[in-house]
């Protein structure tokens, strides 16, 4: 039964078995789950009754029109209806988001979550994946990650906030920056499906901002706030014309008798829902420190309900997980088929202390030998490598007829090859920093070129027997040889991806920008490759064609629309001096506005 149950994981291809196949090929008893990032404190055992008190007319009769379910929220929410489009969970929305408003390119930071990567490829656009860094702790840098928009020429930006599976945070201040540089682009898309957990920041959202903006949508889940992912319900803000374009294309009913129900249920359980966010808050940051206690195990800093971790060298995360579930009845989800990611990695959905000191202790049994099976983990005299990467490059070179992310970028017509797995020890060259660990892109590449070193090295060893014989031979071939010889060979360099401006070729792998990573030509440097020393002044005027249109106009002044969008007094339909009241709403003061949408103080 245990082969049944682990033999589920092969069988999907960019995600966990669902809870109900787990649960039909186990005893009946579904697993602790780790996996599905749900609130484990919402609804309340008392919303689970009336629920289930109501469950023959919910699933008897039709449910209202999407329109009506809308409304209903954006009452709560206060939120115009016109900049709302609700969808049968977010992954429907970015779907027609795609089909709709996707011409030609989108870039996404990777890891991420995987329909941002997955869905435009599967249409035939052209995905610029930028990879985050695991020397930088994964966190994104909006800067560069603008400069590699601009030299890949991307239409469409995604940016998740927090980022999904790494729970990296980004600040209302920096988000709003970035809109505003990009204003130019096709569509900016700001995926907040986990923002509703953060509390770095008291109004992290950018809802009110979207919907001034022309190009903008925020993406927003309510099935993993309200612990309801089986429900299917998520909503998009932007200004009129985008979330209208959105909601045409909707079928008129694609939300289900569920969500309406619970949608009108909120109202009246706004304190219990705000408990319930403080709650898996206070869990994050005791759920963080039980695991950091573990030897040889990271974990990253997080404003999700879920912590990324790094497994101990020599820890195969498909083993471990496998081991949790069988042994244990732990559910992890294991991030090896995540883009950017790989096997070593694990996303841990914070859950309460009981189970998580269950999760500790199985971790420790599976990793340090503690049970019958032994250790996943080597003795450190004895520990071996390990293989980053491997179903991630594996579903990638699959995905492109075996020729990996070169294979996407020449498809594309970019014109430009991105480097493959294989072009990792060519770092010294010019060509970036080679993808660590983290980012999907197998290691032990590096490993045969350490082992050949030790090939060349015996042939010296006859060597020093001539030595001695021509020692007035180089003198003279030293003189004449660097006239002809220095020409042919600087001519390749430019063939390589020169560095930007400031950054030296033989720059260490772990210091070099993360957008440089994915090494892409600058627009400026390719059509002039065959004098040498012109290459220094090209990439030192690079930066400043690159930066100069991040921000074409600024950030637009209060009052004014931004091109093609509407002012805040427009939208909300008021006078501008004032917030449009919250009609329909009893018990509005008690409702959490955890995101900061619709403060009124």
């Amino acid at each position: 039964m245990a082969d049944n149950v682990t033999s589920l994981f092969r069988s999907t291809a960019a995600h966990s078995p669902s809870m109900a196949a787990l649960t039909r090929e186990s005893d009946g008893a579904g697993p602790v789950d780790f996996c599905i990032p749900c609130n484990p404190y919402f609804p309340t055992p008392a919303m689970f009754e009336e629920l289930a008190a109501r469950l023959r007319d919910i699933i008897t009769y039709y449910p209202s029109s999407a329109d009506t379910i809308t409304a209903e929220l954006c009452s709560l929410l206060r939120l115009p209806p016109q900049c709302v489009a609700m969808g049968n969970g977010s992954t429907e929305l970015i779907t027609w988001i795609d089909h709709l408003l996707v011409r030609e390119s989108l870039a996404v930071p990777v890891p991420t979550f995987g329909r941002w990567t997955d869905q435009p490829m599967e249409t035939g656009k052209r995905v610029d994946m930028f990879p985050l860094q695991e020397s930088s702790g994964f966190a994104l840098d909006l800067a560069q990650y603008a400069e590699f928009i601009r030299a890949r020429g991307t239409r469409v930006a995604v940016v998740c906030n927090p980022n999904n599976p790494d729970g990296g945070f980004l600040h209302k201040h920096a988000v709003v920056q970035f809109m505003d540089a990009m204003a130019d682009l096709d569509l900016v898309v700001i995926d907040e499906s986990f923002l509703e957990f953060a509390d770095a920041e008291n109004e992290p959202s950018v809802v009110q901002e979207a919907m001034l903006r022309p190009n903008v949508i925020v993406l927003r889940s309510l099935g993993k706030n309200f612990g309801l992912h089986g429900i299917r319900f998520g909503y998009l803000v932007a200004n009129p014309a985008l979330a209208g374009r959105v909601r045409s294309m909707l079928p008129k009913w694609n939300l289900n008798s569920f969500a309406e129900y619970v949608v009108f249920m909120l109202k009246e359980h706004g304190a219990e829902y705000a408990q319930s966010l403080h709650q898996v808050r206070r869990d994050r940051m005791d759920m963080s420190g039980q695991l950091s206690s573990l030897p040889g195990l990271t974990v990253y800093p997080s404003q999700g309900n879920f912590l990324f971790v790094r497994l101990p060298v020599g820890a195969e995360g498909t083993v471990v997980r496998d081991r949790l579930l069988t042994e244990h009845r732990i559910l992890v989800r294991e991030c090896g088929n995540k883009i950017g990611s790989s096997s070593r990695f694990l996303r841990l959905v914070v859950r309460p202390q009981v189970d998580v000191r269950r999760l500790v202790s199985g971790l420790e049994q599976v990793l340090y030998g503690t049970s019958r099976r032994g250790a996943a983990v080597p003795e450190q005299a004895t520990g071996t490598g390990y293989s980053s990467g491997t179903a991630a490059v594996d579903r990638l070179v699959s995905e492109t007829n075996g020729a990996g992310t070169r294979g996407l970028a020449q498809a594309a017509g970019a014109g430009m090859p991105l480097p493959a797995a294989a072009s990792a020890p060519a770092v010294g060259a010019g060509g970036g920093m080679p993808v660590p660990a983290a980012a999907g892109l197998p290691q032990p590449e590096a490993r045969p070129v350490v082992r050949e070193a030790p090939r060349p090295q015996p042939v010296p060893q006859p060597a020093p027997q001539p030595v001695p014989q021509p020692a007035p031979q180089p003198v003279p071939q030293s003189v004449p040889q660097p006239v002809p010889q220095p020409v042919p060979q600087q001519l390749p360099p430019p063939v390589p991806f020169p560095e930007p401006a400031g950054q030296p070729a033989p720059a260490a792998p772990p210091l070099a920008p993360a957008a440089a990573a994915f090494p892409t030509p600058a627009p400026l440097s390719a059509p002039m490759p065959a004098p040498a020393p012109m290459q220094a002044p090209v990439p030192m005027q690079a930066p400043a064609p690159m930066q100069a249109p991040l921000p074409p106009s600024g950030p637009t002044p209060p009052g004014v629309p931004a091109r093609g969008g509407l002012t805040a007094a427009q939208v909300r339909g008021t006078d501008g001096l004032s917030m449009a009241p919250a009609t329909g709403w009893p018990g509005a003061q008690s409702w959490p506005e955890a995101a900061g949408m619709g403060r009124t103080g």
